[in-house]
């Protein structure tokens, strides 16, 4: 047998000392957020679906999965991109109460597209953590980080000492097959169940969460946050189009108040053929509810495309001119958004001129703010 080499004799010495020191055992968890073993050991798991999320609507209704937005007798009702939509997890939320210093995450997502061109994958599959301060008022905590499609995760540690109440966000853009929280073992943990009454939003990718950076951080959260009022997301990306089948589900909510933000995905004919219809089918049975009807946002760079800009002119006269239709027609507690501002007239309140960024969607919730609580009388 020949000699080995110095030079293989001192890099197996090396690797020796080195799997000497090696890091203890990690459990395989999300690798941008993964806690050790020993941590993860000591954990008590709590299942969301025990106590239940907000923005599931109709809970006791048959569903295909636990975390679907539309029951399953929706299938054969509405469009079948709807229906796909329907299955993302898009405005659920989840609270609870917790003296824990640090909270962790465990859950599956039902499709292994993780991000999107435009949209990183804490929006498109994070779970959004918010707490209440000392003022009861909502702030953020911390995101997960997905970087496989189940994550079993350590969201923050190092907490301030106190009980306080929480609330976690749910992926927009991708399904939950089970979700649980986990404290350590010895916690004080209280689950809150659901609020009702709720203010339901019908829209488009942009209600959907197209293209926020946090679940937290589409207006209709944001909204939810400022009113202090649970809120159903039903965005459809792409396909928010004031469809009668949509309606059928719209009217089974007992609702606070609906928001019908369809424009971005219709043109001036759709408007004009669909809106009244809608509108008169949630009026006829929910004679009180207050229904807000809400403008084009303008695409940022709509001011150098003029077609684009003569689309949202015509679209925005189409939706005024239902509007002064219904009003006619004696329809109460009925309010109007208007569309030019809804991202801020500066250019920079989207991330590819048609979806809102984080800015875009802060300025649309501080334009809804005032018209919801006045309709809502709050």
């Amino acid at each position: 047998m020949s000699k080995s080499s110095p030079y293989l004799l001192l890099f197996l010495a090396f690797a020796s000392i080195a799997s000497a020191q090696k890091a203890p055992d990690v459990s395989k968890l999300d690798p941008a957020m993964g806690v050790n073993k020993k941590a993860s050991d000591n954990l008590e798991w709590h299942d969301v679906t025990k106590w239940g999320v907000e923005g599931r609507i109709l809970p006791e209704q048959t569903r295909l999965r636990w975390f679907d937005r539309l029951p399953a007798s929706a299938e054969k009702s509405v469009t079948p991109a709807v229906w796909s939509l329907s299955r993302d997890s898009s405005g659920m939320m989840v609270r609870f109460k917790t003296d824990a210093t640090a909270i962790s995450v465990h859950y599956k997502l039902s499709k292994d597209r993780l991000a999107q061109p435009h949209m990183p994958a804490t929006g498109v599959s994070g779970v959004d953590l918010y707490a209440r301060d000392t003022d009861g008022k909502w702030k953020w905590v911390m995101v997960t980080k997905p970087a496989t499609q189940e994550v079993k995760a350590e969201i923050i540690k190092d907490l301030a000492p106190g009980e306080r109440e929480y609330a976690a966000y749910l992926p927009l853009y991708n399904g939950v097959e089970f979700m649980s929280i986990g404290v350590a073992k010895g916690s004080k943990f209280e689950e809150l169940a659901p609020r009702e009454k709720p203010v339901v939003f019908y829209g488009t990718s942009i209600t959907h969460g197209a293209c926020a950076s946090r679940p937290g951080m589409v207006h209709t959260g944001i909204l939810g946050r400022k009113l202090d009022m649970p809120v159903v997301n039903l965005g459809f990306s792409g396909n928010g189009r004031m469809d009668k089948a949509v309606g059928d589900y719209l009217v089974q909510v007992d609702a606070a108040a609906y928001v019908i933000d369809c424009l971005p995905n219709m043109g001036p004919a759709d408007v004009a053929a669909k809106c009244v219809p809608l509108v008169k089918q949630l009026r006829a049975a929910k004679p009180e509810t207050p229904i807000v009807l809400v403008e084009d946002r303008r695409n940022t760079n709509d001011w150098i495309l003029p077609a684009r800009n003569k689309h949202h002119t015509d679209n925005h006269a189409a939706l005024k001119a239902a509007y002064e239709t219904l009003l006619k027609d004696g329809v109460k507690n009925l309010s109007y958004i208007p569309g030019d501002s809804l991202y801020g007239t500066d250019t920079e309140g989207a991330t590819d001129a048609s979806h809102a960024s984080d800015l875009g969607f802060m300025r649309q919730a501080e334009i809804f703010e005032p018209v919801l609580r006045k309709a809502l009388g709050k």
